[in-house]
């Protein structure tokens, strides 16, 4: 094993993260990951979709409702959420990518309401799945 290989679910998050990255084509390090309790994370993506051309996309993720997509605003608030994408909490890097394509051909996928996938410290394999990145 890497010395330098962190097998938390922490550092298991942030390669999750890399991999998300990578696969939307995003340079950089464009992420933060809140190890929580629950864990978040934010995902800077370029651009902006064509139902609201005046905002910056963004990613969210978190351990209970997996991926959302939300729009920055032009103040120091919170994104906006617009759409929950639900299924799996930890989909594949490439799903998400397909996800963000869909809504940047003006599609309209997953669900605006929020979809909780899984509950906080549910006796479940996310742990192991994010250790495995």
């Amino acid at each position: 094993m890497d010395a330098g290989h962190d097998d938390t679910p922490t550092g298991g998050l942030r390669r999750y993260l890399r991999a998300v990255a990578v696969e939307l084509g995003l340079a950089g390090r464009c992420w933060h990951a809140d190890p929580g309790p629950p864990a978040t994370a934010y995902l800077a993506v370029d651009g902006a979709l064509p139902t609201f051309p005046d905002r910056d996309l963004a990613l969210l993720w978190d351990e209970e409702y997996g991926w959302a997509a939300a729009v920055r605003t032009h103040s120091s608030e919170p994104p906006v959420v617009i759409t929950y994408r639900g299924g799996d909490v930890l989909p594949p890097a490439r799903d998400v990518a397909a996800y963000v394509a869909a809504l940047r051909r003006g599609d309209h996928p997953g669900d605006p309401r929020p979809i909780r996938l899984r509950s906080y410290g549910s006796p479940d394999d996310l742990t192991d799945r994010l250790r495995a990145y």
